[in-house]
């Protein structure tokens, strides 16, 4: 049986160095920016949660975006908040957003029309981020809960989208309490039960 040549000795181990280095460069790609999706239930209940007194009461259709800089399921719905904001604003309906206490980050150009928000009383009993809490014209909270169920948001999929178009014609909503799976961060840094 001949024997390999040289040449043949180093492409094979060219080649090994070659798939051990594109098998390492991939899973550290994996592990840095792929995260893998939570399947995990959030329950959102809107009891405790309240507009500031100069937004509360009679007014507007209001809606607050809860986020959070450092969660990535941000990403998924920040195209979909823009277009929601162009096709209600117009119509009416107030945009505010809430960042998490003690984060840091701003929103993307798209979402510049969201007034800021410091805080809302009961924002310390939101399950997870990003959320959304819907005010109807007459102060009552009408939503509140997920964009949608999921690992993206779009206007396919949005819970959003028909409640503002109920509201906008004047019939009642209450979903103050829902429960979803979805790509969802913890809103506190309190340990979950």
């Amino acid at each position: 049986m001949p024997r390999p040549s040289r040449k043949t000795l180093l492409a094979c181990l060219l080649t090994l160095v070659g798939a051990a280095a594109l098998f390492s460069a991939v899973r550290w790609f994996e592990g840095r920016y792929l995260r893998p999706f939570d399947e995990r239930a959030a329950l959102f209940s809107g009891a405790e949660l309240r507009l500031p007194d100069e937004l509360a009461g009679p007014g507007p259709i209001r809606l607050v975006h809860f986020w959070d800089p450092a969660c990535p399921c941000n990403v998924g719905n920040q195209q979909h908040l823009g277009e929601l904001i162009d096709q209600f604003a117009p119509r009416g309906v107030a945009f505010y957003a809430v960042q998490k206490a003690g984060s840091r980050g701003r929103l993307p150009a798209v979402l510049e029309k969201l007034q800021a928000l410091p805080t809302l009383p009961g924002v310390a009993h939101i399950p997870a981020s990003p959320a959304v809490a819907i005010w109807d014209r007459s102060g009552r909270l009408a939503y509140f809960g997920p964009y949608s169920e999921g690992l993206t948001c779009n206007a396919s999929n949005s819970f959003i989208e028909p409640i503002l178009e109920a509201l906008s014609a004047g019939r009642a909503v209450d979903a103050s309490n829902t429960l979803a799976l979805g790509c969802f961060c913890d809103w506190s840094d309190a340990p979950a039960p």
